[in-house]
């Protein structure tokens, strides 16, 4: 029976036998050192990516790639379809993040049910300050390569560091909803509109020190992964953790969260269902790093999009079905 131990649990996904299915191409200036960190929907019977690329000025931007059955990419631009625009690129403080001094990084896209725009969260850099942004897109546009993208909000405070804020595909009560932390809480902000004005921020509380649950291999939670997915039984989510006797690496775990009242956790995994263990995933700008930022389902299938190394674009595949089974055999284990 798989979640009968570790083991078990992380052959719930397959790594795809081709994977990556992104890497950086020399002679295409802005993507020629690292592609990775792929936002993902499904739309128009095809899965969408966007993706982190950095290139030669050292500027994180994003491009766009896309894929009929999910696995390989039939569709790849050649040039960058969004970029964080920063009035002081030469600030002599700048330090690197993730390989980039400067720019757009890990989108989360998300189609809110019965809408037609697509909203995408990201981390926008700008040398100093690492910030929450929220943009949008018409899918018409999106669809059709128009790349009108609205004009970006930071929404985080200004002077704090923030990133894996995610927006839910559904409203509540006619409510959108932000996930902007996990630790030392589950924090999320209902908002009337996602047309926010200039100066409006998210209080935002984050301390990846500290565990909300009581549980089994978590040193430090890094944050939420992709966007939550609606199963029958819940919120599925994927989150960002570092292994207690291996805290060099990224690993995934999941839980699932309250249909009703997303801000109530019904279960979470005992072990991690995603770690570093392929050579592509230790080969790179950050070595052990599994880094998922993108989850669709296409029929039974969870299709789950993440950097590996900082380098790469990879994709696991599991049963959305067998997961959540599993998270609600589990369940006795969260307190």
């Amino acid at each position: 029976m798989l979640g009968c131990s570790s083991a078990g649990f992380l052959q719930i996904f397959k790594k795809y036998s081709f994977n990556p299915i992104i890497s950086p191409r020399e002679g295409f200036w802005w993507e020629s050192r690292q592609t990775f960190n792929p936002g993902a929907v499904y739309v128009d019977g095809r899965v969408h990516l966007l993706y982190r690329a950095i290139g030669d000025d050292l500027v994180s931007r994003l491009g766009y790639a896309s894929s009929v059955d999910g696995f390989e990419i039939i569709k790849r631009l050649d040039y960058p379809v969004y970029e964080h625009r920063v009035e002081n690129m030469f600030c002599p403080l700048m330090s690197a993040s993730g390989g980039s001094f400067i720019g757009a990084e890990d989108p989360r896209i998300v189609h809110v049910e019965d809408e037609g725009m697509l909203y995408m969260l990201y981390a926008a850099y700008d040398g100093l300050n690492l910030g929450v942004a929220l943009t949008s897109i018409s899918v018409e546009d999106f669809l059709d390569k128009r790349w009108r993208w609205a004009k970006p909000r930071i929404i985080s405070p200004p002077g704090e560091s923030h990133k894996n804020w995610v927006l839910f595909p559904k409203k509540f009560k006619g409510k959108y909803a932000i996930l902007h932390s996990l630790s030392p809480t589950l924090q999320i902000e209902f908002l009337d509109s996602l047309e926010v004005a200039e100066g409006f921020y998210i209080r935002s509380i984050f301390d990846e020190g500290r565990i909300l649950w009581r549980h089994f291999w978590e040193g430090y939670v890094r944050g939420v992964a992709a966007p939550p997915l609606e199963t029958a039984e819940g919120w599925f989510l994927l989150y960002h953790a570092a292994d207690t006797k291996e805290p060099g690496k990224y690993k995934v775990g999941m839980m699932l969260l309250d249909l009703q009242d997303p801000r109530q956790i019904i279960a979470v995994s005992k072990y991690p269902v995603l770690e570093p263990t392929e050579k592509y995933e230790h080969e790179g700008f950050k070595p052990g790093v599994i880094y998922v930022t993108g989850a669709v389902v296409k029929d039974d299938d969870l299709l789950v999009y993440y950097g590996a190394a900082d380098n790469y674009v990879c994709v696991a595949r599991g049963n959305i079905t067998e997961l959540v089974e599993l998270l609600l055999r589990e369940r006795r284990n969260y307190v």
